[in-house]
């Protein structure tokens, strides 16, 4: 028997600057409410002239994953382990910095040369405390690999997890679901998720109806437990379906790393100090 989630609350999000300057729209007070899920970037959109796309240059990690979805533009990646990568549309990177890692994440040449939309999502996934000095790993998932569900008004990529009975074939160290969803006016989705994970949707374009609740552009719904979200379309709209298990560690977060105690944190800056950290 299902149990319909409801929207407990709405977490308006706030345009601010990161990497070597690029705008995104944040939700507000991210990692306080949303285990597993620290941080959440809408990148963009930014339609950039010749010359002036930005990147966020050689910069570490340790303790938890990054995951970058590029919806238009591209970017190409390179680390301290000698690894090189290129986004495109629809192409996925899930980086486990584990015990760390220093990347860049940068603009390609033709972006440079000929400008464009630049659109896309970083999120942050969290990693218990067993887990947070693993070897480093990336998954490189392009879009024509990438799985796609669909049905009557209703187009959804799945990053990780399940959708509509299609399955991502992305390993995750815990049970993520990570789902972009596009629905037309007057659609309807319902989505099951596990009772034991916390549930979020992240609305970039028009309006929907979760259980009588509106949401919309620019809107973070958090979730009520229970066994299936219900999504009606008031208007075509766009989103991303969150959702992981609550870890319930205590999180030691400075800048790029995130641990559980202080004491780690300042091991994590000695490191990468001392040129140790990857």
């Amino acid at each position: 028997m299902s149990e319909f989630r409801v929207v407990k609350s709405i977490v308006p999000t706030h345009t601010v600057m990161e990497g070597g300057g690029f705008k995104v729209r944040r939700p507000a007070a991210m990692g306080s409410l949303m285990s597993p899920f620290l941080l959440l970037d809408e990148m963009g959109p930014v339609d950039y002239a010749p010359g002036e796309a930005v990147g966020a240059p050689w910069h570490p990690h340790r303790g938890f994953e990054t995951v970058t979805y590029l919806l238009s533009g591209e970017m190409e990646h390179e680390d301290s382990q000698g690894s090189k990568g290129l986004l495109t549309p629809g192409d996925v990177q899930w980086m486990t910095a584990g015990k760390g890692i220093i990347h860049s994440e940068m603009p390609t040449k033709k972006m440079m040369d000929e400008g464009g939309l630049m659109h896309g999502f970083q999120i942050w996934v969290n990693l218990p405390a067993k887990d947070k000095m693993m070897n480093p790993r990336y998954q490189d998932l392009t879009a024509a690999d990438s799985p796609i569900a669909e049905k009557e008004g209703v187009w959804a990529r799945v990053v990780a997890g399940e959708c509509l009975g299609v399955e991502s074939t992305l390993d995750t160290v815990i049970p993520i679901t990570y789902v972009h969803v596009k629905m037309d006016k007057g659609s309807t989705l319902d989505k099951s998720l596990g009772l034991d994970l916390n549930g979020m949707v992240y609305v970039f374009k028009g309006e929907l109806d979760i259980a009588g609740k509106s949401v919309s552009d620019g809107s973070l719904a958090l979730l009520s437990n229970g066994t299936t979200v219900n999504f009606n379309a008031t208007e075509d709209s766009e989103f991303l379906i969150l959702a992981g298990p609550e870890i319930g560690e205590p999180i030691a977060r400075y800048g790029p790393f995130v641990m559980n105690t202080r004491e780690e944190i300042m091991q994590a800056i000695e490191d990468y100090q001392n040129g140790v950290l990857a």
